[in-house]
């Protein structure tokens, strides 16, 4: 009785929150899974259950793999890039530079700005007009006489997903900038220099003393990159609109239920993008588990 007396107030004061996530968040997840199980391939038919066919018959699309691939090609040059970014900044700030705070501002200032913002501003940049047409950084290339590397880039059928990742990366470097430079800060001075009293030199501090020591953050936020590029919705539409030639399956997915009128497979590829986060999400829960046990 006197534990029930204990936790009950908090449970009270936290149901409201528990009810509502479990029917809007969970619940509708579990609604999303089980549309995705039926033949309602119109906002009329009845909807019959028809197991995993939705979700084997979806890989046989062209359209579809071809969206995968963008996705992956996205995820892998957005979350590198963005933690190669991330983590130079912070050791430049670590090692101290002047007027550190204003520059902490300017990384951080594109946190503030929806993919919407960023998916304009950077269509131009990158407007992939012929030379006499050029703007952006096209133009820019070309006064610099660097005419050489202006490119088409997000309309390049090879590349094009690699340029669209640059708007994200710009956008998202300087919050993973502030997530390693709170890990730099959190090594111990006392560790540093007594490496140093032992003679390493002071990139070999960096490489087998503080590097080591960042695994946790550099871990964090990759989980945080990884889902973010996997439902990449706003900055593709933003920057091309609903073109083939940059397809991803978030926009797949607002094609089949808003403009196709396909609840089925439009919750089919939800699934998907619900499973792949998952991918990343899972073991990063289970790791964090484990580390406060072992804590």
């Amino acid at each position: 009785m006197r534990r029930l007396r204990n936790w009950l107030p908090g449970l009270l004061l936290i149901s409201p929150s528990i009810i509502l996530i479990a029917v809007f968040v969970y619940g509708l997840m579990g609604w999303n899974f089980q549309l995705a199980m039926t033949d309602k391939h119109s906002e009329v038919s009845e909807g019959n259950f028809v197991g995993l066919d939705n979700f084997v018959q979806l890989w046989g699309e062209e359209r579809w793999n071809l969206s995968v691939r963008h996705l992956v090609l996205f995820t892998v040059v957005f979350v590198v890039g963005t933690l190669i970014l991330g983590w130079f900044l912070a050791l430049l700030m670590d090692k101290g530079i002047k007027g550190e705070g204003g520059f902490r501002a300017i990384y951080l200032f594109p946190m503030a700005i929806s993919f919407i913002a960023t998916g304009i501003v950077w269509r131009w940049l990158m407007n992939p007009a012929p030379p006499e047409r050029a703007v952006g950084l096209n133009a820019l290339f070309q006064d610099l006489g660097l005419g050489f590397l202006a490119n088409e880039w997000w309309q390049d059928q090879q590349t094009g997903m690699a340029a669209m990742a640059i708007p994200a990366i710009w956008q998202m470097g300087g919050y993973v900038m502030a997530l390693f430079l709170a890990g730099f800060r959190g090594v111990s001075e006392d560790i540093r220099e007594a490496a140093r009293v032992d003679g390493a030199a002071e990139w070999k501090v960096y490489w087998y003393v503080v590097l080591p020591q960042l695994r946790p953050v550099a871990l964090s936020a990759l989980i945080i990159l990884g889902h973010i590029s996997l439902k990449v919705f706003d900055l593709i539409v933003a920057m091309s609109g609903k073109q083939i030639i940059t397809d991803v399956p978030a926009v797949y997915m607002w094609q089949m239920v808003f403009d196709a009128h396909d609840p089925a497979k439009g919750a089919t590829i939800a699934s998907y993008l619900l499973l792949f986060i998952a991918v990343f999400i899972i073991p990063y829960l289970i790791w964090t588990v484990r580390s406060e046990r072992r804590g």
